[in-house]
């Protein structure tokens, strides 16, 4: 068995990603890395080592010790965290995927998934069912790095063949961990806040709608795409992947299904701005032709699991 690192597995996608990883492909064969450490069940269940993803040197010294083949390289800085240092999350978000694009290149791993996402898009993409290829004019540092990104890889694989496979994910929601930063954070908070205190001050207005996806469904795609045979991969920027759409209002109508009394306030702060700039929905046909993917929760079904991990977490 190959052996896989998380990086990044301190955060939202990365705690779910590694125990998904381990679950599959055995504990010992998934190493998490982060700069801080991650949750307990990740803690516990196999390998943890620390990891400035800065430090080119420690990450290296990382995967010769445990002789890895494929990387998951998910530390970066979101979108609402960047615009308050931008030049920092460009750096992070950029130097980190070029040294593992080198190291792809060069043999010394395999394989490498990196994370983009639809803050790629920009105010002048097409907002409804935005195709696969079309007009990229991010307006936030995060997007700017993401579509940077894209091009890396591509240019990569093109140039030196190296295997580095990303989608672009959409706003994702998640019980493992609490929101970290990103603009579609609200449909991560609002459950949270509904079962403390019935009530919810979103900072996105309430008909801002927005491309989502629960957890397990990003998890599963992510792993389908690294699982997939090469010659299936046909896009080697990133590929775009859906789930649901929805806006503030629709979320807390579904919780208000299961708690009555929860009641939602808007006031939109320097997000609105960067959500008003992404996509209402995406299409991901791609996805779906080259290497199967699709989703399995509507926002029905993700609400009503949200609710009843929440409550159980909080206890």
């Amino acid at each position: 068995m190959s052996k896989i690192i998380v990086i990044g597995a301190s955060g939202q996608i990365g705690s779910d990603l590694t125990l998904e990883l381990r679950n599959r492909f055995g504990n010992e064969n998934v190493i998490a890395s982060d700069i801080k450490n991650a949750a307990d069940d990740v803690m516990s269940s196999g390998p943890f080592e620390p990891i400035d993803v800065m430090d080119e040197n420690r990450v290296l010294e990382v995967i010769k010790k445990y002789d890895i083949s494929q990387v998951y390289l998910l530390a970066a800085m979101l979108s609402g965290s960047a615009e308050k240092n931008p030049k920092k999350a460009w750096d992070l978000n950029m130097k980190s995927l070029l040294s593992l694009l080198d190291m792809t290149k060069e043999g010394t791993i395999k394989k490498l998934f990196w994370p983009s996402s639809i803050a790629v898009f920009g105010p002048t993409t097409p907002k409804h069912d935005t195709p696969q290829t079309s007009v990229m004019e991010p307006s936030t540092v995060y997007g700017i790095s993401k579509l940077a990104g894209e091009r890396w890889c591509e240019y990569y694989f093109r140039k030196y063949r190296a295997d580095v496979r990303s989608v672009r994910y959409p706003g994702l929601i998640s019980y493992k961990t609490e929101a970290g930063g990103g603009t579609t954070d609200y449909a991560v908070e609002i459950f949270y806040e509904a079962i403390k205190s019935s009530k919810y001050e979103c900072f996105l207005t309430e008909n801002t709608a927005l491309p989502m996806m629960f957890m397990p469904d990003a998890i599963r795609g992510t792993i389908d795409l690294m699982e997939a045979d090469p010659a299936k991969v046909k896009i080697r920027s990133s590929y775009n992947l859906s789930g649901i759409s929805f806006n503030p209002r629709e979320l807390a109508d579904e919780i208000k299904k299961h708690i009555p009394e929860f009641t939602i306030s808007y006031k939109p702060d320097f997000r609105q701005q960067i959500a008003e700039s992404w996509p209402e929905s995406i299409n991901d046909a791609d996805a779906r032709a080259d290497w199967g993917w699709h989703h399995e929760y509507d926002l029905a079904a993700m609400t009503d699991v949200m609710l009843k991990e929440i409550r159980a977490k909080l206890k």
